[in-house]
């Protein structure tokens, strides 16, 4: 079913696009937005626009899940490091974490924030995304070891963050 939609739209069917881009567009927003944080909805855009960009690239129609995937990291990290660089204007969220309770959201979103982008990333493909660390090196193009380590530091900043 995906495949297919992916084919019509990497031959220009309009329509087909525009469904893709509701199926992708709140996966690739849920990837950006713990990882770049206030920029996230701009890494998110950016990463859209590369996605439908280079759609007829993609020779598998069936890896567009994982290949979304890798341009959506790339452009939250990207828009991470500038943030941290300041190379970027501080704007507020215009939409915040969806949850029940928002108190809980607010405090999962700052422990976040003050993480380094590298732990954010393996936090948010490791645990919201569900990827292997295995899976997780790969995409991010390190070794196993480094992404353990990572998860180690990461989860123990998040802890220290949330006390």
């Amino acid at each position: 079913m995906l495949a297919r939609l992916v084919e019509r739209a990497q031959r220009g069917d309009a329509l087909a696009m525009d469904e893709l881009l509701g199926i992708l567009a709140p996966y690739v927003g849920r990837i950006c937005g713990p990882v770049a944080l206030q920029d996230g909805a701009d890494a998110a855009q950016e990463a859209l626009i590369a996605v439908f960009r280079n759609l007829r690239q993609l020779k598998t129609p069936a890896a567009l899940l994982g290949w979304v995937r890798q341009i959506a990291v790339r452009e939250a990290v990207r828009f991470a490091k500038q943030r941290r660089q300041g190379n970027t204007v501080p704007v507020e969220w215009e939409d915040g974490p969806i949850a029940e309770d928002l108190h809980l959201a607010s405090d999962i979103a700052d422990a976040m924030e003050r993480l380094a982008p590298e732990h954010r990333v393996v936090l948010t493909l490791r645990h919201v995304e569900g990827l292997s660390e295995q899976e997780v090196a790969g995409l991010l193009a390190v070794p196993v070891g480094t992404v353990r380590s990572r998860l180690f530091r990461a989860r123990r900043s998040f802890r220290d963050a949330w006390d």
